[in-house]
């Protein structure tokens, strides 16, 4: 039974969509909670994968979340053991991180349905080659990252360049959020730091643009959660190609 090690940051940042796919495939997972734990020291000794979830942090204020150099050494410990590696919003700017790109703030904030397009790289990626020329996919995040050297570039938004990438054959980051259903989008929309963040834009996002247009795109996210997601789980029988590591 393959053991993964999934890295947590605030309570309603979850695997959502993934959990029941895991499950289903006979993953044992352990949640690494850093927000309740910000000291925990975890191993990946045992564990044939990483996940690392979003978080309302930046991947530079390591000084205030010391625990972001935890996951970085993880995430870099995954590489040099070849493990599939997943990471989702903040997690994919700690992969970005760890390869030596640079994490930034991006020109603009996107929270809510934003139009993403694959690039001319995922028509033979086995995880985004499902994608149409243009999906609504749901977006929460105000940084964004340079692509690391050696990485292939999967998808892009007006917004934001960087939307997802692949290094090697078995790490994928990706910025926005498939693994979101109706019920967490509408619990991220009355977190108290996340009305806060809304608020503070003043005007530039409307939660109830958001809720209104949830219902159009829910179904459809949920198609490619389940052939993005499962794409991922098939890459734990996969052969793995051994790469060197950029410098951060």
């Amino acid at each position: 039974m393959p053991r993964l090690l999934v890295c947590q940051h605030v309570p309603y940042e979850i695997l959502g969509t993934l959990n029941p796919l895991l499950k289903s495939a006979g993953f044992r997972i352990r949640y690494v909670n850093f927000g309740r734990h910000p000291d925990a020291q975890p191993s990946l000794e045992g564990y044939q994968g990483l996940v690392v979830l979003g978080g309302p942090m930046s991947v530079n204020q390591t000084a205030e979340h010391s625990h972001l150099e935890t996951e970085m050494r993880l995430i870099e410990e995954a590489l040099q053991k070849e493990l599939p590696i997943l990471g989702i919003c903040l997690g994919a700017q700690l992969i970005a991180k760890t390869l030596g790109a640079e994490v930034y703030p991006n020109k603009e904030k996107e929270i809510g349905w934003y139009d993403v397009a694959p690039t001319k790289n995922a028509g033979a990626d086995p995880l985004i080659r499902h994608f149409e020329p243009s999906e609504k996919i749901f977006q929460w995040h105000g940084d964004t990252f340079d692509l690391p050297r050696g990485a292939l570039h999967l998808a892009s938004s007006t917004l934001s360049e960087q939307q997802a990438f692949r290094y090697g054959e078995n790490v994928y980051a990706l910025q926005f959020h498939l693994e979101v259903d109706e019920p967490m989008i509408e619990r991220w929309l009355t977190v108290p730091t996340h009305v806060q963040e809304i608020e503070s834009l003043g005007g530039k996002i409307d939660p109830e643009t958001i809720r209104r247009g949830t219902p159009a795109h829910i179904q459809r996210l949920k198609e490619l959660s389940d052939s993005v997601f499962g794409g991922f789980i098939k890459l734990f029988g996969f052969a793995k190609t051994r790469r060197s590591l950029g410098s951060r």
